[in-house]
């Protein structure tokens, strides 16, 4: 039987998650309670939406958990902007984002 543990857009998203953890190590401690907080939980959020979703009773009910993923994928590309401008980064891989935005997007429309 599969589950959403076998779905790539899951395996992918819990990637970034250690990814991001890993990435955040850098900022500055003042950052702790604001963007490296707001990180952690939103990239936290975008595979456990995909988990919950997947629990529920029908597609309709799936399809609106992907779309909260897809939120929170947005808001973390928006902090890592800001944190870019903020010079606490140089650089992001944003292809990471844009991948596990592809296979949401492509889930959603199967």
């Amino acid at each position: 039987m599969k589950t959403y543990r076998d779905l790539e857009v899951w395996q992918k998203s819990i990637d970034f998650v250690e990814y991001i953890y890993r990435f955040t190590n850098s900022f500055p401690d003042k950052e702790k309670y604001g963007l490296i907080s707001q990180l952690n939980r939103y990239v936290i959020s975008i595979p456990s939406n995909i988990a919950e979703g997947s629990a529920r009773n029908s597609d309709k009910e799936f399809i609106r958990f992907l779309y909260i993923s897809l939120g929170s994928l947005s808001e973390v590309e928006t902090q890592l902007i800001i944190a870019k401008r903020l010079d606490y980064i140089d650089y992001f891989e944003f292809d990471k984002i844009d991948e596990i935005k592809k296979l949401l997007y492509g889930l959603i429309r199967y």
